[in-house]
């Protein structure tokens, strides 16, 4: 495995990241096509033997119980200084007051209770997980900003949202002299690419590590087009993203046609596409079978032509915003 550098900072990650929504109690959370901790430990234990370092979850997932297998599968397979853990605050975490957002009070709360569920003394990257409209940013970043300082956070980074907002939070942290975002993890594969118009070029700019979450568009790109799966099926979220069928379907037909060409699975073409974008940093890569973390790794190898991306790109057409 050779590490690059996140974004603009001296973090050394592998060029993917292990995606870890898939692992959790399925009786736990909205998601019931999640692995429970048997059937994930292994996947996990591939990962780390392969040399991925960076490991992406959030309190959210499977009500906390994501979080709880990682951190007992990490302390077995690796070495904390060795790893990097991302998790991500904001969704509903119990009923009643308090108890979602971006408020001073969530943060803190929040923030412990990973911790306590990761069994760790510290997170490496810290996401807010989409834009809280309820509560000041100003607010938000100043307590991303003290635990940060308290040492239980190494570096923060942001989610899907507006480039305005993304822009708006990156000033007024150089403006107070807050810890700055080092990564924006968004919505990005070959049959959704609305970040290319704004978002992209501020990261760019901005020299912001990008972290596209989906990058193989909730498995569209690596079957045909109208094959089921447990998740496809329950995955209640992933039906909202993808709407416009006839374009969405010519995409994947042309990453079919560019697998067979290289005799190579459909994953690794749409996942080495996404990776060829410069401001990428590392795709997050869900798993629940070992095949897909070996499409994943091979991915690394393969390279595309220009003339291979450019019949990958021309089908495309405008979407509406999905994902936040």
């Amino acid at each position: 495995m050779e590490y690059i550098k996140l974004g603009n900072t001296g973090l050394d990650i592998s060029p993917l990241a292990l995606g870890c929504m898939t692992f959790g109690d399925p009786d736990r959370g909205p998601h019931p096509w999640t692995l429970p901790e048997d059937q994930s430990r292994p996947l996990i234990r591939q990962a780390v033997e392969a040399g991925i370092n960076f490991f992406d979850t959030a309190n959210v997932y499977s009500n906390g119980s994501s979080e709880e297998i990682m951190g007992r599968a990490l302390a077995d397979f690796t070495r904390r200084e060795e790893t990097v853990i991302a998790t991500k605050v904001h969704g509903v975490m119990r009923q009643g007051p308090n108890g979602r957002g971006l408020s001073r009070k969530a943060i803190f709360a929040e923030l412990d209770a990973s911790l306590t569920r990761l069994a760790t003394d510290y997170v490496d990257l810290y996401q807010i997980h989409r834009w809280d409209p309820a509560t000041p940013i100003e607010e938000t970043l100043e307590a991303l900003h003290d635990v940060v300082k308290a040492g239980k956070v190494r570096y923060i980074g942001a989610s899907s949202m507006a480039a305005w907002q993304f822009s708006k939070a990156l000033h007024l942290q150089q403006l107070n002299g807050w810890t700055r975002f080092v990564t924006m993890q968004d919505h990005y594969n070959l049959i959704y690419r609305e970040e290319e118009r704004e978002m992209f070029p501020l990261c760019a700019d901005q020299k912001i590590g990008v972290l596209p979450w989906s990058p193989l568009a909730r498995g569209k790109l690596t079957r045909d087009w109208n094959e089921k799966t447990n998740r496809s099926e329950k995955d209640e979220f992933g039906k909202t993203l993808y709407t416009t069928e006839e374009s969405d379907r010519a995409v994947a037909e042309a990453v079919r046609g560019i697998a067979e060409r290289r005799g190579v699975p459909r994953a690794q073409v749409a996942l080495a596409w996404v990776r060829s974008n410069n401001v990428v940093s590392a795709p997050i890569v869900g798993a629940s079978k070992p095949a897909h973390l070996q499409d994943a790794l091979a991915s690394l190898e393969l390279t595309l032509t220009p003339m291979e991306k450019a019949e990958l790109e021309s089908p495309y057409v405008p979407h509406a915003v999905a994902g936040y």
